[in-house]
């Protein structure tokens, strides 16, 4: 009976350890997300018009923030967007193209970084799209 009863604590122990891991453990991790952008459309550029069809893979884009965010499977995120060096930014938080209008003509630069929840970038996922909008362009 001794033995039956120091097995049953054995086998007691052992199962509170087994749940213990189980609670602990982290999930299982999910492919890198990645950021996949387009060039502008040329015949929108002749018109002063930028669109930059983008998308993504192993993220969700939406207007999802905050540190609670960080743990949502699947993984979101959103874009900040740069433009030329300016020293502001805006979130994109759609799956719409980015559209951008009424930039002088000339050389110009944008660049379109992938950030989660808590707007940190993903690693190398940022990528720079540069264009030239053409004299006398202007959007209809």
């Amino acid at each position: 009976m001794k033995h039956i009863a120091v097995l049953l604590l054995a086998v007691a122990m052992g199962s509170g350890v087994v749940i213990a891991q189980a609670q602990t453990s982290t999930p299982t991790q999910e492919p890198p997300a990645k950021l996949i952008v387009d060039a502008p459309l040329p015949d929108l550029l002749a018109k002063g018009i930028v669109w930059i069809t983008w998308r993504v893979e192993n993220v969700n884009i939406g207007p999802e923030s905050g540190k609670d965010a960080l743990n949502a499977s699947p993984r979101v995120g959103h874009l900040h967007i740069h433009v030329d060096d300016l020293p502001w930014l805006w979130a994109h938080m759609s799956t719409a193209p980015i559209d951008v209008a009424l930039l002088p003509p000339g050389p110009h630069k944008i660049r379109i970084e992938l950030v989660n929840a808590i707007h940190q970038n993903v690693p190398e996922q940022s990528k720079t799209v540069t264009f030239t909008i053409p004299d006398g362009a202007r959007p209809h």
